[in-house]
């Protein structure tokens, strides 16, 4: 049994080496669009985070300096 499994890999070896290299090429192709995937989900999650702490600092620097100050936003409607 060995020797024709043998004489089989012998006559075939290079068309396995050929298959075996293109199914690594193709889970290759398939890990690098999965993290490409991950990365520009992670590129968006940032950009929103920044978003918000920006939208928050300038929220903050119009806050009202004291009681009067805020007592006369809350009569004026502008808080």
């Amino acid at each position: 049994m060995w020797l024709l499994l043998q004489g089989w890999l012998q006559r075939n070896v290079l068309a396995l080496l050929g298959w075996v290299a293109a199914a690594a090429g193709v889970v290759a192709v398939l890990f690098g669009a999965r993290q490409a995937g991950r990365n520009a989900e992670r590129v968006e999650n940032m950009r929103r985070t920044v978003e918000v702490q920006r939208d928050q600092l300038e929220v903050a620097s119009r806050r009202p300096r004291d009681r009067g100050e805020l007592a006369r936003r809350m009569h004026d409607g502008t808080f």
